[in-house]
């Protein structure tokens, strides 16, 4: 009886030892690329962008809100240590990835897109745009396509 009231405590004084703590930091990858443990939701995608170094994080904030802005219903993820967009039962449309200088934004079916986005990739319907720090945002025509 004794050691299970020893072992109860011990465990609820361990947890709030870690409660109170702080989170640690994110790892930043190779390039400066946040990692982030893949999850669903917005929390996981909210970690991420607050985690992206500098000026990326005002990129990483504006696009997250031009995506929910444009989509209603949006899903939220994080695959392979980079944010994901799509809608239920049609898989995802776009990823954001940090990189050393730029942000790669990633348009899973960009072919259809009018302009095209510039990036081309080894995928026929995938196409990149990639932000770097002095780039200006068409947000009207990012939130259109």
């Amino acid at each position: 009886m004794m050691a299970s009231r020893t072992s109860k405590r011990s465990a609820k004084g361990a947890s709030r030892a870690v409660a109170g703590r702080a989170p640690a930091k994110p790892t930043l990858l190779s390039g400066g690329n946040p990692q982030i443990a893949k999850g669903d939701g917005d929390a996981p995608v909210q970690a991420y962008i607050a985690a992206m170094p500098g000026w990326k994080r005002d990129v990483g904030r504006r696009l997250d809100a031009l995506i929910v802005g444009a989509v209603p219903g949006v899903r939220k993820a994080i695959k392979w240590n980079s944010p994901f967009y799509g809608l239920e039962g049609q898989g995802w449309f776009v990823g954001i990835h940090c990189f050393t200088s730029y942000v790669k934004v990633a348009f899973f079916r960009g072919a259809s897109l009018r302009p095209l986005p510039p990036g081309i990739s080894r995928q026929k319907e995938v196409r990149y745009l990639d932000i770097h720090d002095d780039d200006q945002l068409d947000e009207a025509q990012l939130a259109a396509g």
